[in-house]
């Protein structure tokens, strides 16, 4: 994207521990920047829900990295978690009663755009989100 001000990459392992560190890393990426606080909660929103989607919900095989990508834009902050399952998740409505079920619908409401895309190159799928601008 033209006019990237700043881009932070990483891989954490898929443990339930990577889905708080994810939201530390991104805290430390934005910290500083005025238009990157001003997108921090709702980054870390979004960014909790993919993480723990690659965590929960991936089928994949032992040793599998998440990884991570933040990039930071005039006006907006985009998000890439990657994991190795190529299935893209789906959305279910949820019951009232229902403890889970709501993130990708959550993320919907949140993003300015975001989507899901096979890995360029690899294995597995990106899930990707485009807070507080388009894309």
């Amino acid at each position: 994207m033209p006019g990237t001000l700043e881009k932070h990459s990483c891989w954490l392992p898929r443990h339930h521990k990577s889905v708080p560190a994810a939201r530390r890393l991104l805290r430390d990426f934005v910290a500083g920047r005025p238009a990157g606080e001003r997108l921090l909660s709702t980054g870390e929103l979004v960014l909790s829900e993919f993480v723990t989607n690659a965590v929960v919900h991936a089928k994949t095989p032992p040793g599998r990295l998440i990884y991570l990508q933040f990039e930071l834009h005039p006006g907006s902050l985009r998000i890439e978690v990657h994991d190795a399952d190529p299935n893209r998740p789906t959305a279910h409505p949820a019951a009232d009663h229902d403890e889970a079920g709501r993130g990708l619908w959550l993320v919907s409401q949140l993003a300015a755009s975001w989507g899901c895309c096979p890995r360029p190159g690899g294995i597995g799928k990106a899930m990707w989100a485009l807070i507080g601008g388009a894309q």
